[in-house]
């Protein structure tokens, strides 16, 4: 079962076992340079308002309410990360415009090992972009459809999904009682707080957009350390996330979007944190080419005569906060008072 709560996607499988939920939110961020460098992580600005498609079907395209699911505004290049809470173990595939974010490849039911084109929570806290390398994303970046921007009109050649495709799969109550559970105690990875590294920040006429690779972010995405028959594929969930560019959401729900969010070099003048994560002796998947091959929004940019990305000056010297590492203690991405 899916439900919206407070702007976050609650997935809940009470017949697989009480404790199978998985809570996600989409957290506006700060988008990093888009100029060859690799940087730490950047913070949350607070989730993205969701709204139920259905709500608003009558002022929609076909295509959305088909779909279903939820929508979001964006602002052209702006970013995002995917935020993931809770302590069940879960199978979670994220795709943009139908294309898996890990592996490239197009849409596929069902979960698959060689290449994994999958995260494992808890040990998977977010993700920021797509894996294009070994430790290294490129950041998601909202642009319209239509463009040639998106990752979907790059390897498919055409502008019909857009948004991003969430389905996720709860560990099987056995494995899950003879990995996690010790006698009467829940035994866990490091897990963080994400929602404790959001900072509070202020949070066209076409509403479909999609997402573009964006700068370099140091981001490892985990191998999964379970045989891979633990996944109960039987008792998936999944959600259409749209995205509609700001000035139709205003349009389309009456309501007004969030603000323009912070510039890099404003985040930066203002001596606030960016951050690191330690993953232990986990392993991390190598990424995929296919992805890694992909023109940038500032090379599709420059390739037509355009300048889709306002502010993108390097940041120089960020300070960095490390999260992460083994122990007791909950590590918290420290936020603006």
């Amino acid at each position: 079962m899916i439900e919206l709560k407070h702007d976050e996607l609650s997935f809940s499988f009470p017949e697989v076992h009480p404790d199978a939920k998985l809570s996600l939110n989409l957290q506006r961020t700060l988008r990093i340079p888009d100029d060859g460098n690799d940087y730490p992580l950047p913070p949350g600005l607070g989730a993205f308002p969701l709204r139920h498609v259905d709500d608003f079907a009558s002022r929609l395209p076909e295509l959305w309410k088909k779909h279903g699911g939820v929508m979001l505004p964006m602002y052209q290049s702006e970013a995002l990360w995917v935020n993931l809470n809770g302590r069940y173990p879960f199978a979670v595939k994220v795709a943009t415009g139908k294309i898996n974010a890990l592996t490239g490849e197009s849409w596929a039911d069902g979960l698959h090992r060689d290449p994994q084109d999958y995260m494992v929570t808890p040990d998977q806290p977010w993700l920021d972009g797509y894996c294009v390398e070994k430790g290294t994303i490129r950041q998601f970046v909202a642009m319209p459809l239509g463009g040639g921007y998106t990752v979907e009109e790059q390897i498919t050649g055409e502008a019909e999904h857009g948004g991003l495709q969430i389905v996720v799969y709860p560990m099987k109550a056995q494995a899950y009682r003879e990995l996690y559970v010790r006698e009467g105690e829940t035994v866990f990875s490091v897990a963080l707080d994400m929602d404790s590294m959001a900072l509070s920040a202020p949070a066209q006429s076409a509403p479909d957009m999609g997402l573009a690779p964006g700068g370099r972010m140091k981001q490892e995405i985990f191998d999964d350390p379970h045989d891979f028959d633990v996944w109960d594929t039987r008792a998936s969930a999944r959600c259409f996330v749209h995205i509609t560019n700001s000035l139709a959401w205003r349009a389309v729900t009456g309501e007004e979007p969030p603000t323009t969010p912070l510039t890099s070099r404003e985040y930066q003048e203002a001596g606030l944190p960016w951050f690191d994560y330690y993953g232990g002796d986990r392993e991390a998947l190598e990424g995929a080419k296919k992805l890694a091959d992909l023109k940038t929004v500032k090379e599709t940019g420059e390739e037509k005569g355009e300048q889709p990305l306002p502010e993108n000056e390097p940041v120089e010297d960020p300070v960095v906060i490390t999260l992460g590492g083994e122990g007791e203690g909950r590590p918290v991405r420290e936020g603006r008072f």
